[in-house]
């Protein structure tokens, strides 16, 4: 986790309070399927207690965990990008607790209020960013003859 990814660290408190007024607590069992990949993104969740592994279906392999997520780091990006598809899956590694949200209603308060609009886009923008970066190292770690070689 970084903290430029962080809901906490990533918005101000005053958004923080407007984008938590459309939250609610959700728990899921370890080995749920919060999402697959290519299925509709309708959601996303903070994950207050717990792991989620992030995975990537792999042609003929069995599925590649790109990232585990913990502790206030957002789970799901996708809602947020047209045509709202997941690019990847999430399964529940140990019970967790999250905050859950609707996208509908958080693209319409976006779409509301610019600035907020802003700040969550620059937010799911740096997810995004770190996901791609996950992804590229760990499927050269699983995939390239010498693996990542430790690259940036």
């Amino acid at each position: 986790m970084t903290t430029a990814t962080t809901m906490t660290t990533a918005l101000p408190a005053e958004q923080r309070d407007v984008l938590m007024r459309l939250a609610r607590e959700v728990s899921f069992e370890a080995g749920t399927r919060l999402f697959e990949e290519g299925r509709r993104a309708d959601r996303f969740w903070i994950v207050r207690t717990g792991t989620v592994a992030l995975d990537l279906r792999v042609r003929g392999r069995r599925s590649a965990v790109i990232e585990t997520l913990g502790h206030g780091e957002l789970i799901g990006w996708s809602w947020h990008f047209p045509p709202y598809l997941w690019q990847l899956g999430g399964e529940a590694m140990s019970p967790v607790r999250a905050y859950a949200f609707d996208a509908g209603p958080v693209r319409a308060l976006c779409a509301q209020d610019p600035e907020l609009g802003r700040a969550i886009a620059v937010w799911v923008g740096r997810v995004v960013a770190q996901r791609l970066h996950a992804s590229r190292v760990r499927l050269l770690d699983l995939y390239a003859p010498y693996g990542s070689g430790g690259l940036v």
